[in-house]
C-alpha cells in the first residue's frame, strides 16, 4: 500500500459514487457542525461586545439572542421550503441564478465562498480556544494547533464525505449529549434555587461597567451574536450529498441542526445570566471561553467537564468540516457554468472535488496565520457573507413562488400563497440583519469582506470571458478541409547520441521525408571544432548511410552553438531559418525524453526537454507542432554490463 492510498484510501470507480452518498446520521456531523459550533461562539461574541456593561451584560445577552433565535427558526422555514424546491441542488447560487439572474447567482457564490473560507478559520480558532481554555499551558501554541486541526480536517475530507460524517459522528453526538445534560442540570438547579444557582466552581468576576446600555452596543452585540446562525443554509447548498430520497434526509437534517442549535442558544442565553458569566480576552493567559466557564460552574471540572469541554473543541475545530462539505461542491457548480477553472469540476479519487478541498485548506491556512488563529479577529469579518447568502437565496424563492402563482392555469392552492409569504418574511428579515451588521462592523473589518466580494465577482468574470473566447475560437462549423495536404519538416532535437535520439529519428523518418536533427554545441574555442567533426563523421555512418540502403532521405545535420547554455532559443532561431526556406510548410518538433518512473528519478535530471517543450509551446508559431518522443527505462537491466564507452556516451534527457 502506497502512503497516499493509506492516508486517502484507495482509489473509486464510478459505479461507486451512489455508495458514498450520507443519510442524516452521517449528515449531522457532516453538515451540522458548523451551526452546533457557532453556539459556542455567537453568545460569546455578543457577550464581548456588551463587556462595557459589567454584570448587565449577563442581563441584556438574553434580550440579543432572542431575536437571533426567532430569525433562526425564520430560516428554518424558509430552508425548508428551498429543500422542497431544489431536492438536487438548493444553494444559493442556484436559486438566485434561475430567478434572479446570473449577477445575482454570481453575488451569492462570492458571498458564500467567503463564508466557507471565514468559517473554517473561525470555527478552528474557536476550537483551538475551547482547548487554551481547558489547558492554559498550549496558549503560545494556538497558531500552530489551528494549522494542525486544519491539515487534519482537510485529509479527512479528501477520503470522502461518508467517510467525514462518520469519523465525525462521535465527536458530534457526544457533544450534543454532555451540554444536553449539562444544560438540563444547569436549568434544574435554576429552578430548584430560585434563579440563584450556586456555581461548582465559580466563574472569574466580571469588571464594572464603564457605559450604560445604548441601542447601538445591543445592535453591535446582535450583529456578533448572528455568527450562531452561520451553517443553517448547509444542508440546502449540499443536497448532492444526500442519498434518495433526499427531501426527506435533507429535511431531518436541517429540522436536527436548528433544533439542537436553537436550545443551546436558549439554554446557554439563560444559564450565563443565572451563573454570572462574561466573556474574557482570548489573547491574555488564563483566557477561559463562555462554555467552559459554565460547564465548570454547572458540573464542576471533574470527568463530565473534561468529556463535555473535550467533544466541544472536536465539534468547534471540525464545524470547518461543513465548508469542506459544501464548498467543493458550490465551486463544482460554478466551475461547469464556466465562471472557475474546469479543475474545480473534476471528481477525484474518493469522488470528491478534491482541488475545492485543498484551495479552501489552503486560503484557511492564509487567513489563520494573517490573524493568528484569534477567534476575536475573525469574527468581525464573519456573518457578512452569510446573511448576504440568506438574503439572496430567499429573495429568489420568494420570486419563484411569486412567478408559479402567476402562472395562467387553475386556481393557485394558498400553500403556494403562504411559501411566498415565508420566503419572503426571510428575505426581509435577513435583509435587516444584514444592514445592522454591515453597520455594526464596518469599521472593525467588515469593510475588507465587502472590499473582497466585488473582486471576486470580477475574477468569476474574467474566468468565464477567458472560456467564452476560447469557444469561440475553437468553434468551427464548417467540414474538414483535407486540401494542401504534405507531410511535415521534422525537427530532432537531441543533446548526445544514444539509444534516445536513435529511437526519435526512426519516428521521424516514419512521418516525413524531412528530417533535420539539431544538436546542442554547448563547448567553446579549439575542442568545438573537433567535436563538430566527429559528430559530422558519426552521424555520416550511423544515420545517413543506413537511410540510404533503405532508401530514405538521408536526414540533414544542423550544429547548435548554445551561448548562454540554454537550448530552446538557438532552436527556435533555427525553426525561424527553417520556416523561411519552407514558407507555408509545417513543421513538427520531436523531443527525446526519458520517462521517470521512480519520484527520486526527477531529482536526477535536468529537465531540459520539459523547459523545451514549454518554451516552444508558448512562443511557437501556428504552423509548429511539438511531439515527445519518451523512453522507458528498464529498471531489472543490469547497466554494468552495458559498455563503458555506450555509458560514457548516453546523457541524460
Amino acid at each position: 500500500m502506497s502512503l497516499l492510498d493509506f492516508l486517502l484510501g484507495r482509489r473509486l470507480a464510478n459505479r461507486e459514487f451512489k455508495e458514498r452518498k450520507i443519510g442524516a446520521f452521517e449528515g449531522l456531523p457532516a453538515m451540522g457542525l458548523d451551526g452546533l459550533g457557532s453556539s459556542a461562539y455567537g453568545p460569546e461574541a455578543a457577550l464581548t461586545i456588551l463587556t462595557p456593561l459589567g454584570a448587565a451584560a449577563t442581563f441584556y445577552v438574553g434580550w440579543v439572542m432572542a431575536p437571533i433565535v426567532v430569525l433562526l427558526g425564520i430560516l428554518f422555514a424558509s430552508y425548508w421550503q428551498t429543500i422542497r424546491a431544489y431536492p438536487n441542488h438548493g444553494g444559493a447560487y442556484i436559486v438566485a441564478k434561475d430567478n434572479l439572474g446570473t449577477n445575482a447567482g454570481l453575488l451569492a457564490a462570492a458571498a458564500l465562498m467567503i463564508d466557507y473560507v471565514l468559517n473554517v478559520a473561525v470555527g478552528i480558532a474557536a476550537g483551538v480556544g475551547a482547548l487554551v481554555s481547558a489547558v492554559p499551558v498550549l496558549h503560545p501554541y494556538i497558531l500552530p494547533l489551528c494549522l494542525a486541526i486544519l491539515a487534519l480536517v482537510t485529509v479527512v475530507n479528501l477520503r470522502g464525505t461518508l467517510d467525514a460524517g462518520r469519523v465525525f459522528a462521535l465527536p458530534t453526538y457526544v457533544f450534543v449529549a454532555s451540554f444536553g445534560i449539562i444544560l438540563a442540570i444547569g436549568m434544574y438547579n435554576v429552578v430548584t434555587s430560585g434563579g440563584s444557582p450556586q456555581p461548582v466552581v465559580p466563574p472569574p468576576p466580571i469588571g464594572k461597567a464603564i457605559e450604560g446600555a445604548s441601542l447601538w452596543l445591543l445592535l453591535r452585540a446582535f450583529a456578533s451574536g448572528c455568527t450562531a446562525m452561520t451553517g443553517v443554509e448547509a444542508v440546502s447548498n449540499g443536497m448532492t450529498a444526500f442519498r434518495e430520497p433526499t427531501v426527506k434526509h435533507g429535511h431531518r437534517t436541517l429540522t436536527a441542526i436548528v433544533v439542537i442549535l436553537g436550545i443551546l442558544l436558549i439554554g446557554i442565553s439563560l444559564l450565563t445570566r443565572a451563573y454570572g458569566i462574561g466573556a474574557m480576552n482570548q489573547e491574555q493567559e488564563g483566557y477561559r471561553s463562555v462554555l467552559s466557564q459554565l460547564a465548570a460552574a454547572v458540573v464542576g471540572d471533574g470527568l463530565v467537564y473534561y468529556v463535555a469541554i473535550g467533544s466541544l473543541l472536536c465539534v468547534l475545530a471540525l464545524s470547518a468540516n461543513t465548508s469542506f462539505v459544501d464548498f467543493p461542491r458550490l465551486c463544482h457548480v460554478v466551475a461547469e457554468d464556466g465562471f472557475l477553472p474546469k479543475s474545480f469540476a473534476v471528481a477525484g479519487r474518493r469522488l470528491v472535488f478534491d482541488i475545492g478541498i485543498l484551495y479552501l485548506g489552503f486560503t484557511s491556512g492564509i487567513l489563520l496565520i494573517v490573524f493568528g488563529g484569534i477567534t476575536d479577529r475573525l469574527i468581525p469579518l464573519f456573518a457578512i457573507g452569510a446573511f448576504l447568502t440568506f438574503t439572496i437565496s430567499q429573495t429568489g424563492m420568494a420570486w419563484h413562488w411569486r412567478h408559479a402563482i402567476d402562472q395562467p392555469g387553475e386556481p393557485k392552492p394558498r400553500q403556494l400563497k403562504a411559501h411566498l409569504l415565508v420566503n419572503a418574511a426571510g428575505a426581509v428579515t435577513t435583509a435587516i440583519a444584514l444592514i445592522i451588521i454591515v453597520a455594526a462592523k464596518f469599521t472593525e473589518g467588515a469593510w475588507i469582506t465587502l472590499l473582497v466580494l466585488p473582486i471576486v465577482i470580477i475574477l468569476l468574470k474574467v474566468i468565464r470571458a477567458y472560456y467564452d473566447e476560447l469557444a469561440t475560437q475553437l468553434r468551427d462549423p464548417t467540414p474538414l478541409d483535407l486540401s494542401g495536404l504534405s507531410p511535415p519538416i521534422v525537427v530532432v532535437a537531441f543533446e548526445g547520441w544514444n539509444k534516445l535520439s536513435d529511437n526519435a529519428l526512426k519516428f521521424a523518418l516514419s512521418i516525413s521525408p524531412q528530417v533535420v536533427g539539431v544538436h546542442l554545441m554547448q563547448l567553446s574555442g579549439p575542442d568545438t571544432t573537433e567535436e563538430q567533426r566527429m559528430l559530422r563523421e558519426k552521424w555520416w555512418a550511423d544515420v545517413e548511410v543506413p537511410a540510404r540502403k533503405v532508401g530514405l532521405a538521408p536526414p540533414r545535420l544542423v550544429l547548435l552553438h548554445a551561448q548562454y547554455r540554454t537550448i530552446q532559443f538557438p532552436i527556435l532561431r533555427a525553426i525561424d531559418e527553417i520556416r523561411s526556406q519552407f514558407p507555408g510548410k509545417p513543421i513538427a518538433v520531436l523531443i527525446p525524453e526519458v520517462v521517470k518512473r521512480r519520484w527520486y528519478q526527477h531529482f536526477l535530471h535536468t529537465h531540459r526537454a520539459l523547459r523545451l517543450r514549454r518554451q516552444l509551446i508558448a512562443l511557437g508559431q501556428p504552423d509548429l507542432t511539438v511531439i515527445n518522443v519518451p523512453w522507458r527505462l528498464d529498471l531489472n537491466k543490469n547497466v554494468r554490463n552495458v559498455p563503458a564507452s555506450a555509458r560514457r556516451n548516453r546523457q541524460p534527457a
